[in-house]
């Protein structure tokens, strides 16, 4: 995603205070707090653990009784299939009735319906109700409600107080952790479009962290800082490592320069047949580079043949 927008320079001296070398992130479980004020309890323990039919006839009872936390875990369950079969319908149900007792993950989740909804139908009421409970999670520090908050501020005002406001939103999602923050305000620096200087250093900063978080395009984009010594000490081995993890998610562009990575021997040992085969395994999803497609055509025969085997392995 492309963004832009000012950037206090207090916000750029806390991102980067402390932490020169972000380590790596664990992708964080369900904690207690996202599901109201008293979720630890036997069912959230069970649900802890995977006991998650156990954890859904735990909390039915107590939902049913009105209790929110309750009322959320139940929605977690069906939203993602959880020992019981999917069900957006039910878990919407349980969403509804806990946001209306102000849970913030609740807001979140059955405001993104009503926002969903309201698209679809047009429909300004739903469109208002959405709103409204959205910011009310982000309010209670909900950094995917942040998030999703800042991308309906620049779509309903792209222009540079849109970006702005904005971007307030994004640095709170990025410190809740949420990767897609990270990575849009890792944009932020690297662009450095005015009233913002660039700052490659913190924009790596933020790309280690979304790249951490499991975010391919910025697992490339801080792999080819690594490589090129941009923003952070070069480390053509690591850099290698990180644009190969967005490669085997399925990122194309990583695929093609994990490829040209291969040709030339650079962060890891030169190898024609693997470079050709992730190049194939790029072309054959639509992609065409023109360097690449000069390598592929000086290939013999008998290695261009073994690449597409090597590439018909590959995810």
């Amino acid at each position: 995603m492309t963004v832009c927008g000012v950037l206090p320079a207090a916000v750029a001296e806390e991102a980067k205070a402390g932490n020169e070398k972000p380590v790596e992130i664990e992708k964080a479980e369900p904690v207690p707090s996202r599901f109201g004020e008293r979720p630890a309890d036997e069912a959230y323990g069970a649900f802890q653990r995977g006991l998650y039919i156990t954890a859904h006839n735990l909390a039915l009872p107590r939902a049913e009784a009105g209790d929110a936390a309750a009322q959320t875990l139940l929605g977690e369950i069906y939203s993602r299939g959880l020992g019981k079969p999917f069900n957006p319908e039910e878990a919407l149900f349980w969403y509804e009735k806990a946001a209306a007792q102000g849970v913030p993950e609740a807001q979140f989740r059955y405001g993104a319906a009503l926002l969903g909804e309201a698209q679809r139908e047009d429909d300004d009421t739903k469109r208002a109700e959405g709103r409204r409970l959205m910011q009310a999670a982000a309010d209670a520090g909900n950094g995917q409600a942040s998030f999703n908050l800042a991308q309906l501020i620049i779509s309903e005002r792209p222009g540079s107080s849109g970006q702005s406001d904005a971007f307030a939103l994004y640095i709170e999602a990025a410190r809740a952790d949420v990767p897609d923050a990270q990575y849009a305000v890792a944009q932020y620096y690297s662009q450095g479009v005015l009233p913002v200087t660039t700052d490659l250093e913190t924009a790596a900063f933020w790309l280690a962290k979304a790249a951490n978080g499991g975010f391919s395009d910025a697992q490339l984009e801080y792999g080819q800082m690594l490589v090129s010594g941009l923003g952070v000490e070069r480390d053509l081995e690591l850099g290698y490592r990180w644009v190969l993890r967005s490669a085997r998610s399925g990122n194309l562009l990583a695929r093609a320069e994990v490829a040209k990575l291969l040709w030339g021997g650079i962060g890891t040992p030169p190898d024609t047949k693997s470079a050709a085969a992730w190049y194939i395994s790029a072309r054959r999803q639509g992609l065409r580079d023109r360097v690449l497609e000069d390598f592929w055509l000086g290939l013999s025969e008998e290695t261009q043949r073994t690449a597409i085997d090597l590439a018909n392995e590959l995810l």
